[in-house]
């Protein structure tokens, strides 16, 4: 009897404390019954993701290759680095050249200019993608020797990252994002290293060092580097999965949501020195690499592509379907990025 008066108790006080949190306004929203009777999941937002265009990814590609090659000191760089910001300028907020003069490992000094392009710039919330437009100096991985000394056209090396983020940038145009910013890089000096590590990613260095905005943060960063060659596979380099593991999930399940899951397999690959190890360690940027490299598939070019460092680097090299994978898989992340 006294169990049933406790019970009775109970039940009023919780009827009591229900309906005091009615008349404040405290109540939980629950998902609503479908027709069925049954409760439905809130619904995410529907995103709608622009088209990349892997034809002007192309074309711009081979406007880089029709410079000629774009060693830092020479006429065909300075045209170069000035066709990037003009053409840079017809789809971004905002553009800035950050100018140096850098020492490379011989003891030459070349000018350096970094291509800086902002899209919703007034965002706090940003993403930076990047590439290295210049090319190598020399061709040390050429078959012929007598032509070892001589510059690369670097269609791949260089031209493939900056041709697909010049296209991206044509889709932010076209279809503007409301709630994150991106800045789109071009590093300059990358290709001119020689021996140790160092000696490469000069232009990166140098914006670690001195970021074009000393208050300037970015939630991650993505890279690219060699994405152009037909029948590619993106592996999971060993600094990307160290410094942003979770930039590189997001990524690569990005890649297999697009269709593309053929070109990122979830299979990890030694670490390689490029731009964005210097961003993780130098400038604050938990930053991930897209490069075709893998020591297993390629033990003759030291894990990069066949025709890496050689003159055979050129537009016979690129595959629109190669381009369409990787830039359709940045939309994706950017663009989930936006609605989230």
């Amino acid at each position: 009897m006294k169990n049933k008066f406790l019970n009775i108790v109970l039940i009023a006080i919780i009827v009591m404390t229900w309906t005091a949190c009615q008349q404040d306004g405290a109540t939980t929203t629950k998902p609503k019954p479908s027709k069925s009777g049954q409760q439905t999941a809130p619904s995410k937002p529907k995103v709608n993701y622009p088209k990349f265009d892997e034809t002007s990814a192309y074309n711009h590609i081979q406007k880089q290759v029709d410079f000629g090659p774009r060693v830092p000191g020479t006429p065909e760089h300075k045209m170069c680095a000035d066709w990037l910001k003009e053409e840079m300028s017809l789809t971004a907020d905002k553009v800035i050249v950050q100018e140096a003069k850098l020492t490379v490992f011989d003891g030459k000094q070349v000018p350096m200019y970094n291509v800086i392009s902002s899209y919703n710039p007034s965002s706090k919330n940003r993403i930076m993608l990047s590439a290295h437009w210049d090319t190598r100096p020399f061709a040390d991985q050429d078959a012929d020797e007598s032509k070892a000394d001589q510059p690369i056209q670097g269609a791949n090396d260089g031209a493939s990252g900056v041709g697909v983020l010049i296209a991206l940038g044509e889709s932010l145009k076209a279809n503007p994002l409301k709630n994150i910013g991106v800045d789109i890089v071009f590093w300059d000096v990358e290709d001119y290293g020689k021996g140790e590590a160092e000696t490469y990613c000069l232009g990166s260095q140098h914006w670690s060092n001195n970021k074009h905005n000393p208050s300037y943060r970015a939630k991650y960063g993505i890279l690219l580097d060699m994405v152009g060659a037909k029948n590619a596979i993106f592996k999971q380099e060993g600094y990307s999965v160290h410094y942003a593991p979770q930039v590189v999930k997001k990524v690569w399940e990005a890649g297999h949501k697009a269709g593309y899951s053929g070109f990122f397999p979830f299979a990890k690959v030694d670490p390689i020195t490029d731009d964005h190890k210097f961003l993780n360690e130098m400038g604050d940027i938990p930053t991930i690499d897209i490069i075709q490299y893998d020591r297993k598939s390629f033990p003759n070019s030291n894990g990069f592509f066949p025709h890496w460092h050689t003159h055979e680097d050129n537009m016979d090299k690129i595959d629109k379907r190669t381009l369409k994978a990787v830039g359709q898989t940045l939309l994706t992340v950017l663009y989930d990025e936006d609605a989230n």
